[in-house]
C-alpha cells in the first residue's frame, strides 16, 4: 500500500493509504501542479502549468505548454507510465488537464482529469 495524497489519516487513526492506480494518479497530480522551483530538495521537478492559468491563450502557447507538460511527464513518471493523449485547457481562472496514459507495470489504459481553479 502507499500513502495516500494530500496527507490525512484514516478513519483508525493511523496514516491513510491507498492502491497503486490511486497512487499513480495522486504523484501525476502533484507533477502537474507544482512549479519547479517549488521543492527544495528536486527544485527542477514541476511542470509550471500553473503558471500559465493568467497567460494570454495563443497557439502556439497552448503547443508549447501541452510539449513542456508532456516531457515533464515523461522524465519524471516515465518508469510508471506510458502518456497516450494530453490536452491541457486553460479557460479564464480554470486549468483542466485531460490525459490518457498506460501503467506500465499492469498495461491498463487510464484516462484522468486534472481541474485546479474557480470551477
Amino acid at each position: 500500500m502507499n500513502i495516500d495524497f494530500p496527507f490525512h489519516l484514516s478513519a483508525r487513526g493511523r496514516t491513510a493509504t491507498t492502491d497503486t492506480y490511486d497512487h499513480i494518479r495522486d504523484m501525476i497530480e502533484q507533477l502537474l501542479f507544482t512549479s519547479p522551483g517549488e521543492r527544495v530538495n528536486r527544485p527542477e521537478f514541476g511542470s509550471g502549468l500553473l503558471q500559465m492559468v493568467f497567460a494570454p491563450n495563443s497557439p502556439e502557447i497552448a503547443a508549447s505548454l501541452q510539449y513542456t507538460t508532456h516531457a515533464a511527464l515523461e522524465q519524471w513518471l516515465g518508469d510508471l507510465i506510458d502518456v497516450q493523449q494530453l490536452e491541457v485547457e486553460s479557460d479564464g481562472a480554470v486549468l483542466r488537464v485531460v490525459l490518457q496514459y498506460e501503467v506500465r507495470s499492469t498495461s491498463e489504459q487510464r484516462t484522468d482529469t486534472f481541474v485546479r481553479g474557480d470551477v
